[in-house]
């Protein structure tokens, strides 16, 4: 997965460094520099070509290709050069697939519409996430991300039943120190991670019932275990402000102390007195032994 993102890091380091040539270099030296790069792809794309051709010739090629194809960097290099042996539209469909089990946990889902001429793909949220108030954080951080990732040669994304986010909706963790702490995690800054997916320790393995306050990537956080799932919110109760710290569910309920404000962690957490109020949920995968969490901009 390092490896995955570190190639992403790199392809967009090397479009940040044409752009300041382009800006800083006179246009002949540039174009030659573009030049060279269009043609080192052209060369490794030729070698990659190759490979592919040869793994595929031998008695359990397709297997081979198969499992290449599964290695999300492998998948991405394929992706790259136009090689990768599944279609826009299956890799669409693996990149739901992964996000499925976030979705169901708040007993949502996701269904593919189809892609269009354009390259545009169409979505529909389902079940609880259909018309949810944190309807756009979950496209944005979840779904948008993994179809990109999966498939970037997409020109755009639409979901119908997505909701306009509301200003605000994750709180700094500084803010919230100003008037009680939160636990901290230690994993960094909110300005150098927004919108990331974020790797939490100490998550896995958390006891049925409890719950846990900690920082993510600058941003207050409360985990709470459930049924056997995780669900991660904004650490604020939006109808007091008040602030959770470590302790228990009441069942699948997340009880304010505050105000006594009930919210049922396994409904996206909506209040029991109805849908118009509810924590901020964030997305939180939980796969190969990790946990993360994804929050946006704090």
């Amino acid at each position: 997965m390092a490896q995955t993102r570190n190639l992403r890091d790199s392809s967009t380091r090397i479009e940040q460094l044409l752009e300041e040539l382009r800006a800083t270099t006179d246009p002949a030296t540039s174009a030659k520099v573009e030049d060279l790069v269009h043609l080192l792809v052209d060369v490794y794309g030729a070698g990659l070509r190759r490979i592919m051709e040869t793994a595929f010739a031998e008695p359990n090629g397709a297997e081979l290709l198969g499992r290449l194809a599964a290695d999300e960097l492998v998948a991405s290099l394929l992706v790259l050069h136009d090689l990768h042996p599944h279609d826009t539209e299956a890799r669409v469909l693996q990149a739901l697939d992964k996000v499925s089990p976030y979705l169901g946990s708040h007993a949502g889902g996701v269904e593919l519409l189809g892609i269009d001429d354009s390259g545009i793909v169409h979505l529909r949220l389902q079940g609880s996430c259909q018309g949810c108030p944190s309807s756009s954080v979950t496209v944005k951080l979840a779904i948008e991300r993994a179809i990109e990732e999966a498939a970037p040669e997409i020109t755009g994304i639409e979901v119908e039943g997505v909701t306009p986010p509301r200003t605000g909706t994750v709180i700094s963790l500084d803010s919230l120190r100003r008037n009680g702490d939160a636990g901290t995690n230690g994993n960094g800054s909110a300005h150098a991670a927004a919108g990331a997916w974020i790797t939490v320790d100490g998550l896995v393995g958390l006891a049925p019932g409890t719950l846990i306050a900690t920082d993510v990537a600058g941003a207050a956080v409360v985990v709470c275990s459930s049924g056997g799932d995780l669900y991660a919110y904004g650490n604020r109760c939006p109808s007091c402000g008040f602030v959770w710290q470590e302790g228990s569910l009441d069942g699948k309920m997340l009880v304010c102390a505050g105000c006594g404000e009930r919210y049922d962690v396994r409904q996206a957490g909506r209040s029991v007195r109805g849908q118009s109020l509810h924590l901020d949920p964030l997305p939180l995968l939980a796969e190969d032994g990790t946990v993360r969490i994804a929050v946006p901009g704090a």
